[in-house]
């Protein structure tokens, strides 16, 4: 058995058994796939597998995250730090190898994947970032930012919608550096991909814009490396290669779905390591894998050898650019964008006082790097005088996704997995229903990416009740780890972006209007920097008060007006802007009972939206004045006026349920 056959088998029967030990997991990929993986590896990916941060290294995704043992086991393999008794408790409580990938629990894992398509997006990303960073950092003699990345796609990833996003956005790109290869088994879950699936794949990647092959013989290794080593020739296109593979190569189960998803069986798995002349033995290692575990360890501590050292000389010639990649790569971000800041002194809509606040960071942060979906007007997300990112302009600063949401939400969150760029995204917010999944995922792996939703509310007007958002607030609310913020004027978005360029721990949503609001007075109310604690007092009283009314956004400004009137009729009233529901949960327990008192129980929440999750803060004998409807189209004033979020409508309503 040669060197090669002899580690394809030791991943494909350590992920078996992986499965096999767990009762539960996916077999058919790693059998008939990990002879991929393993040549990507091998042959060509540069990585240090005792620094699975390094900077330079490339980039591996397993787009299909179901085949999570098969990565766990290359990665055992490699050399990362993961020891063969971890492998033993896949998929149970407590352990690094979960049932599908976790880029926070996993060294070397580059991307959290199981939801399909989500990964091939997260490659794009990935590439993307690697592009932009190599043309702002690289120097003639100093290729410091130059590396691949490597997506393993399946038939499911590619039967969803957004393969199709970011794959045309890909070739739009002309991004040479992505190489994705599809483990093209035609065997779904259900049964023969055939069953939903009669398109010509390979000729869907051509029309992108791609360099695409096809390798008939999946198991002829020289083939496939001949078809990556061509791929990574490309100066022009990304690549793509399609492998015709079998699943659950080697079992009898082969060609069969129900290899898919569940475990073979003891019986099956003995005849599938004896179809291989391999040993029965559980969890079997030749000490020959062991030797080789070594070899790459001292490859990938070389590789990264070579490249401090050419970073050193760069430093020395480049001094401030290395400093600003090391730093961006450790997401930080510094202090001067801070300094410049804006204020304003006049009444705006807070998109329009996002996109200066944008504008005005950017020009201090050069890894700041983002776009829109088709909406960079609309959104305000446009850095003016930086130019548009493409093939021919690879410093350009503003990423035009088209109408592709979702497909923009897995791009952001591939480059915030690469690093070294901090990216944001933009579009209405009841289109983020559309990129859901990637927020989600963000989310879980902690990533640092900035959403800026606009058109909040049936204040967008016109649009009617397609546009408007009534559910989305607080569906996003929802999402653990997910920090939403709605300020209530532009200068609390200028702290709103403060907040998410300093929060490195996951990402957040800007909540911002079309419509113009007032400025809050901040000689008369409290500083709008009161939004970094999420909840604040705007209006207060002496002492203990009767009556707390709680808003976020727009909505904030007639319930200060509601507040005002009831306290000139003497009525000890605090009006707290609730601009973050997440921040203020972190805050202690002494500033959140002092703001909210619980012997207060009079108290009314206001929201254009759904109101389910107002009545945590305002209990059962609370209020909570909301839109349990959809919209309808007319302009923004009138519209509030009808749903009864004027002042007047407001405060009758309180005067009404508390009799006031």
């Amino acid at each position: 058995m040669s060197r090669d056959e002899l580690v394809i088998n030791t991943i494909r029967f350590l992920s078996v058994d992986q499965v096999e030990r767990a009762k539960s997991g996916h077999p058919g990929m790693p059998l008939g796939a990990s002879h991929i993986a393993y040549l990507v590896f091998d042959r060509f990916l540069k990585f240090n597998p005792r620094n699975p941060k390094w900077i330079n290294r490339d980039r591996f995704v397993l787009s299909a995250g179901h085949a999570s043992a098969m990565l766990y086991s290359l990665l055992f393999v490699m050399g990362y730090p993961i020891e063969l008794e971890e492998l033993k408790k896949f998929r149970q409580l407590g352990s690094r190898m979960p049932g599908h990938p976790e880029n926070f629990v996993t060294p070397g894992v580059e991307a959290t994947t199981g939801p399909l398509g989500q990964g091939i997006g997260n490659a794009v990303g990935m590439a993307l970032a690697e592009r932009y960073l190599s043309s702002l950092f690289n120097r003639e003699g100093f290729p410091v930012i130059d590396h691949y990345t490597f997506a393993l796609v399946s038939d499911g990833d590619l039967m969803e919608g957004i393969s199709c996003e970011v794959g045309e956005l890909a070739g739009h790109w002309r991004l040479n550096k992505l190489v994705v290869i599809w483990d093209n088994n035609g065997v779904s879950i259900d049964g023969p991909t055939s069953l939903a699936w009669s398109e010509d794949v390979c000729k869907r990647f051509e029309a992108f814009g791609w360099f695409v092959q096809h390798v008939e013989d999946g198991y002829n290794l020289e083939e496939i490396e001949r078809a990556i080593k061509r791929a990574m020739e490309q100066k022009e296109k990304p690549s793509f290669i399609s492998v015709k593979t079998h699943i659950g190569y080697g079992s009898p189960k082969q060609d069969d779905a129900s290899v898919h998803g569940a475990p073979l069986g003891k019986e099956a798995v003995i005849k599938t390591k004896r179809n291989f002349n391999w040993p029965e033995e559980e969890f079997y290692v030749p000490q020959e894998v062991y030797s080789y575990r070594e070899e790459k360890i001292e490859k990938g501590m070389a590789l990264q050898r070579e490249w401090e050292e050419l970073f050193r000389a760069y430093s020395e010639k480049y001094p401030d650019l290395a400093e600003l990649l090391l730093n961006a790569f450790k997401r930080e971000w510094g202090e001067e964008y801070k300094k410049h800041l804006p204020t304003f002194d006049e009444p705006m809509a807070t998109r329009q006082a996002s996109g200066k606040v944008l504008n005005s960071m950017a020009k201090q942060m050069p890894t700041l790097f983002g776009g829109s979906a088709d909406l960079s007007e609309s959104n305000s997300t446009y850095l003016h005088n930086m130019g548009d990112f493409g093939y021919q302009n690879t410093l350009g600063r503003n990423l035009h996704f088209g109408v592709r949401e979702h497909g923009m939400g897995a791009i952001l969150n591939g480059m915030a997995y690469h690093g070294g760029v901090l990216p944001y995204g933009g579009t209405f917010l009841v289109f983020s229903d559309y990129m859901r999944p990637t927020i989600r995922i963000a989310s879980m792996a902690g990533l640092q990416v900035v959403y800026v939703f606009t058109h909040d509310s049936i204040g967008l007007g016109e649009d009617g009740p397609t546009h408007q958002p009534v559910e989305q607030l607080s569906s996003l609310r929802l999402i653990p780890n997910l920090c939403v913020i709605r300020p209530a004027d532009a200068n609390e978005t200028s702290v709103a972006w403060s907040m998410a360029i300093e929060r490195k721990e996951g990402p957040t949503a800007l909540i911002l209007t079309r419509q113009k609001l007032p400025l809050i007075d901040r000689s008369k109310y409290t500083p709008a920097d009161g939004i970094r604690k999420g909840a604040y007092a705007l209006l207060d009283c002496e002492g203990l008060p009767e009556l707390i009314i709680l808003a976020s956004g727009s909505e904030v400004h007639p319930a200060l007006k509601v507040g005002e009137k009831l306290s000139s009729e003497g009525v000890k009233v605090r009006v707290i802007n609730m601009a973050s529901f997440e921040v203020f949960e972190k805050q202690e327990e002494s500033y959140k009972q002092a703001l909210l008192p619980k012997e207060v129980r009079k108290r009314v929440a206001v929201e254009a939206g759904r109101g389910m999750c107002w009545h945590k803060y305002v209990g059962l004998d609370g209020l909570v004045i909301s839109l349990e409807t959809f919209g309808k189209s007319g302009t923004g004033d009138i519209l509030m006026e009808y749903f009864g979020f004027s002042a007047e409508k407001i405060e009758k309503r309180i005067r009404e349920f508390f009799k006031l």
